[in-house]
């Protein structure tokens, strides 16, 4: 029977898979996850989702692996983790007011039969208006850290936020309905029933 492993250490991915998968396996290897500003969001994700899931993969081949990665993107800027207080500042400042969009991409592999699928989904994310104040009241809950554009909507980060057009879970950082399709699609595995 096939087990499921997440190849990441983020707490948000585990939960919402966590959720379908019984017996969840997690486990990550530390890469540089350095984004190529020469390729787009959409490749960014992919690539970096790949790199993580490939490596986990060498060590549970029999097993089926998914690793995920989330970028946030406007106006032709890639906001990756803010490295510190004033990043993380610059970062909301720039997406006061406005809408930008949340790409999650997703690998899912089985080295033992050489399968493998990799895909992306994208959400649009409407920020309110922010004043100084409020970014500093929410960047002082340290929140901010480790999380891709400076926010968290799951945590404290959802009073920021207007409206979404797309999947909540792609903010989150997994793309759970793109990953149960593919699943069934390419490994005849339901997130609803397990192994069919």
């Amino acid at each position: 029977m096939n087990k499921i492993v997440l190849a990441s250490k983020s707490p948000r991915r585990s939960e919402i898979l966590g959720k379908f998968v019984e017996n969840l396996i997690i486990d990550s290897l530390e890469i540089d996850e350095k984004i190529n500003l020469e390729f787009s969001p959409q490749v960014n994700v992919m690539s970096l989702s790949l790199e993580k899931a490939s490596g986990i993969s060498k060590v549970y081949p029999e097993d089926i692996v998914i690793g995920s990665d989330t970028i946030v993107y406007y106006d032709g800027n890639i906001l990756g983790k803010p490295i510190d207080y004033e990043d993380a500042f610059k970062m909301l400042r720039l997406l006061s007011g406005k809408t930008h969009s949340v790409y999650s991409g997703y690998a899912i592999l089985k080295s033992s039969d050489n399968r493998k699928v990799v895909g992306y989904e994208e959400t649009k994310v409407k920020f309110k208006e922010l004043t100084d104040e409020t970014i500093e009241d929410y960047l002082n809950t340290e929140e901010y850290k480790g999380k891709a554009g400076a926010y968290a909507i799951q945590g404290y980060g959802a009073v920021l936020v207007e409206n979404i057009t797309g999947t909540y879970e792609n903010i989150v950082g997994l793309p759970i309905s793109s990953i149960d399709r593919d699943l069934n699609r390419i490994f005849d595995y339901s997130l609803l029933k397990g192994n069919k």
